[in-house]
């Protein structure tokens, strides 16, 4: 029996983990961390887990749960768990942290982009990026995870195997990203009021997204050479799901077959990325509530250009869910286990 605990368990990420774990025989939820509701019932605040638990919400004492937990959740605001992490803590529990604290290896960059002074950078170079189609062998033996973000999850498996052949430009790549509102945090927020989002889309973060640099890493570790990429997400007015449709410069003439061929090189035995038939494009509606990746291409032989989209459940692949993915690998599971959940439509 694994037993797992989660630091911010009443924000989104923090609730679908728990609706994940909870369906799990082999998981025993320990702790149900939350500043903002200590001592009222988890089931109370996410009425769709009634009758499931009758757990209350704790703290958020991270050292208290490394001595009952085998793994610990955070899904919390950056800087929380840089600033409570020790090695004692490492040597009791295992981490998947999230959050952004751990994503990006060069710490200035993470200063610079999320104006916060990193408090536990000596824990940089062990922490592993948590993307188990790309670092599946360095995660199971992983103590402390850095999560990848949504908006990255979605933007590097749609282009992983055209960058990793070298079949495109990195320094052409332009991606235009879409999200639903969910991915803003359960926090009440002017811009996500219904009023506001409703009958409307609008692009945020140009040019200054946060997770443009932590995209631009785990490019650059692909191409094996410095990436900059324009970046530009977008708020759409549903509750779950991004797409991503990322455009780029081939570096040699190919074909439907060739590109296809590269694709499925890479995720042909990825059981959670699903590469589409030809001109079918990927949907948020089928991936949502689930695990999934769906990803695609066309090539545009007019620009010498290719265009590669990808959709998830942002909440779930990209979050939730790749953390329990994460998990199984750490404990030697089956990565699949407890994940297997078919997309919800309609």
């Amino acid at each position: 029996m694994i037993r797992a605990g989660i630091i911010g368990a009443t924000g989104y990420a923090g609730a679908e983990l728990a609706r994940l774990l909870l369906q799990r025989e082999d998981v025993e939820l320990v702790w149900y961390g939350s500043r903002s509701y200590v001592g009222e019932d988890f089931s109370s605040i996410y009425r769709n887990m009634s009758h499931l638990t009758d757990e209350l919400c704790q703290d958020d004492d991270m050292a208290k749960l490394a001595d009952m937990a085998d793994v610990i959740f955070t899904a919390t605001p950056q800087g929380f768990c840089a600033s409570w992490l020790t090695e004692e803590i490492l040597s009791k529990t295992k981490i998947i942290d999230l959050s952004a604290d751990f994503r990006i290896k060069d710490v200035a960059v993470y200063e610079q982009w999320y104006r916060l002074k990193h408090p536990t950078p000596q824990f940089l170079p062990e922490a592993v990026y948590g993307l188990p189609e790309i670092n599946r062998e360095k995660i199971k033996n992983a103590r402390l995870i850095a999560n990848p973000g949504c908006y990255p999850t979605c933007s590097f498996l749609t282009m992983y195997p055209m960058v990793k052949e070298g079949l495109i430009d990195p320094d052409t790549i332009i991606i235009d990203a879409k999200s639903g509102t969910s991915g803003a945090g359960r926090s009440a927020k002017v811009p996500s009021l219904y009023c506001e989002v409703n009958e409307s889309m609008k692009p945020y973060g140009v040019a200054s997204h946060r997770h443009t640099p932590e995209i631009e890493e785990q490019l650059s570790y692909a191409s094996g050479q410095p990436v900059t990429i324009s970046f530009t997400p977008h708020l759409v007015p549903m509750n779950r799901g991004i797409l991503v449709t990322a455009y780029a410069s081939l570096t040699e003439k190919v074909s439907y077959e060739e590109v296809k061929a590269v694709y499925d090189k890479y995720y042909a035995n990825e059981y959670f990325v699903r590469v589409l038939e030809k001109d079918m494009v990927p949907q948020t509606r089928f991936v949502e509530g689930s695990n999934f990746a769906d990803v695609n291409f066309k090539i545009d032989p007019r620009t010498n250009r290719i265009v590669m989209m990808g959709a998830i459940d942002n909440v779930v692949k990209g979050a939730a869910g790749q953390a329990v993915q994460n998990m199984n690998l750490m404990f030697g599971l089956p990565e699949n286990t407890g994940l297997k959940q078919i997309p919800m439509f309609p």
